[in-house]
C-alpha cells in the first residue's frame, strides 16, 4: 500500500496550518498599552517633535509642526537638521512670520537649505501657502475645519479637501517670484497629498497627530477635531511592525493599509486609536521588531502577540 505524505483533510494539523491565527484582542491590548507607557514622554525618543515642543504659542506650534511633519521624511538627524534650518530663518515667532511671509522679501533665506529633493522654492511655496490659510480662515486648523465632517469615520474626505484646496493657490507665481523655472509637477505638491489618489499621507497625518491628540508627547492644540478620527501616520517601521503583529493583511503602503491598520486599532482604543503610533514607530526605529529576520521577536517587547517570521 503506497503511503502518501499529504496531510489527510479534516485532520487536526491540517486545520492549524490552514486557519489563520485570530488576534487576541485583550492580550494585544494590554501588550501595546505597556509599550505606549514606555514612550509616553517628551524625551523617549529622538523626534521632530521635540522641535515644536519649544514653542509655547499654539499658533506657533501648528505653523512649525506643520513645517517639521512635512519635512519629516529621510534619516532622523537630516529631518532634525533641515527643520533647525528652516525655524532659524522663521524666527521666535513663527506664526507672526507666516501671517506677513512675503515670497521677495523672505524667499533669500530659504533658497539655501535642501532637503533631499526638497528645494528653498519649494519652502517659500509651502510658506506661501499657510498664509493664505491664516488670511482665509485665521489659522491651519480653521482652513481645515472649513470643509471638516465631524460625524465621519476618519478624515479621509477632510484630508483631500485640506490638499485639494491648498493646492488650488497659485503657487506658480511664487516659483516666478524666487526666480525658479516653473516645474511640472511643484514640489510644494509632495506636502499636500490625497487620500482619493491612494497615499498613505504620512507626514499629514503626524502632524494632525500632534495637533490633535494629547498626552506627554502630543500637543492636543487642535480642539475642533476628535482623536477618534486619526489616522495613524503610515511609514516603514509602522508597517512593518503592523504586519508583524496581523494589524493588516495588505502588502502594499498606500491609504487602505493605514486606514486597516487604524481600523484595527479601533478595536483597542475606539476613542485614541493613534495613541499607539509613536511607541510602534520608535520600536521599529531602535530595529526591536525581528519581523521576517531569524532574530524573531526574542529581544521585542511584543513577543508573544506577533508572528515575527512570516512570509521567510
Amino acid at each position: 500500500m503506497k503511503i502518501s505524505g499529504k496531510t489527510p483533510r479534516g485532520s487536526k494539523t491540517a486545520r492549524r496550518t490552514s486557519q489563520p491565527r485570530r488576534l487576541d484582542l485583550p492580550v494585544l491590548k494590554s501588550t501595546l498599552d505597556r509599550l505606549y507607557e514606555s514612550f509616553n514622554s517628551p524625551h523617549s525618543a529622538t523626534d521632530p517633535i521635540q522641535i515644536v515642543r519649544r514653542f509655547s504659542d499654539p499658533a506657533d506650534q501648528e505653523v512649525v509642526g506643520f513645517c517639521a511633519a512635512a519635512l519629516a521624511f529621510g534619516r532622523v538627524a537630516s529631518v532634525l537638521h533641515s527643520v533647525e534650518r528652516l525655524v532659524a530663518v522663521m524666527g521666535p515667532r513663527p506664526a507672526a512670520f507666516v501671517r506677513t511671509f512675503e515670497p521677495r522679501a523672505h524667499g533669500t533665506g530659504l533658497g539655501l537649505i535642501v532637503h533631499r529633493w526638497i528645494r528653498g522654492a519649494d519652502l517659500t511655496a509651502l510658506l506661501w501657502i499657510l498664509r493664505q490659510m491664516y488670511d482665509r480662515a485665521g489659522s491651519i486648523e480653521g482652513f481645515f475645519l472649513t470643509e471638516h465632517d465631524a460625524g465621519a469615520v476618519d478624515l479621509a474626505d477632510s484630508l483631500d479637501s485640506f490638499s485639494r484646496r491648498a493646492m488650488a493657490f497659485d503657487v506658480a507665481s511664487v516659483y516666478r517670484a524666487v526666480g525658479r523655472p516653473i516645474p511640472k509637477r511643484a514640489g510644494v505638491g509632495y506636502f499636500f497629498p490625497r487620500p482619493s489618489q491612494g497615499s498613505g499621507c504620512k507626514r499629514l497625518n503626524l502632524f494632525l497627530r500632534w495637533m490633535v491628540r494629547r498626552d506627554a508627547l502630543d500637543l492636543g492644540c487642535w480642539s475642533r477635531v476628535s482623536p477618534r478620527q486619526l489616522v495613524v501616520p503610515l511609514d516603514t517601521h509602522v508597517i512593518r511592525v503592523g504586519r508583524c503583529l496581523r494589524l493588516t493583511r495588505r502588502t502594499s503602503p498606500g491609504w487602505p493599509m493605514a486606514r486597516e491598520i487604524t481600523d484595527t486599532l479601533r478595536q483597542l482604543d475606539p476613542d485614541d486609536p493613534v495613541k499607539y503610533d509613536f511607541a510602534m514607530c520608535h520600536l521599529g526605529m531602535m530595529n526591536g521588531c525581528g519581523f521576517q529576520t531569524t532574530r524573531g521577536d526574542r529581544q521585542c517587547p511584543l513577543r508573544g502577540c506577533c508572528r515575527p517570521n512570516t512570509g521567510r
